[in-house]
């Protein structure tokens, strides 16, 4: 079961990937990087970034790489705080505790 579920993953991972650039520096981008790019640009408020991580991939690939991403930043500081990952995203988006 978690194979075909991985196998499937992979597939939509693959189908999500656009070819960047011409010539020699061509190159693929998968919806991870876009989001990294994207994410970072955002922080930065680097237009250009944005729009150019835009367009690698599809909105909803760049929207699901976003919503891992964060997840990922939230566990990570989680662990680092001692905290729930829960008390870190209220406190990241400066909701008061549940």
């Amino acid at each position: 079961m978690f194979d075909r579920l991985r196998k499937s993953f992979g597939r939509f991972v693959s189908s999500t990937r656009t070819d960047v650039g011409t010539g020699e520096d061509k190159r693929r981008h998968n919806l991870f990087e876009a989001a990294a790019v994207y994410v970072s640009a955002c922080a930065e408020d680097d237009q250009d970034r944005i729009d150019e991580a835009s367009a690698w991939v599809s909105p909803e690939a760049l929207s699901f790489g976003v919503s891992e991403l964060a997840c990922r930043a939230v566990i990570a500081l989680a662990r680092e705080r001692d905290e729930s990952p829960q008390r870190v995203a209220r406190d990241l988006l400066g909701l008061p505790a549940a």
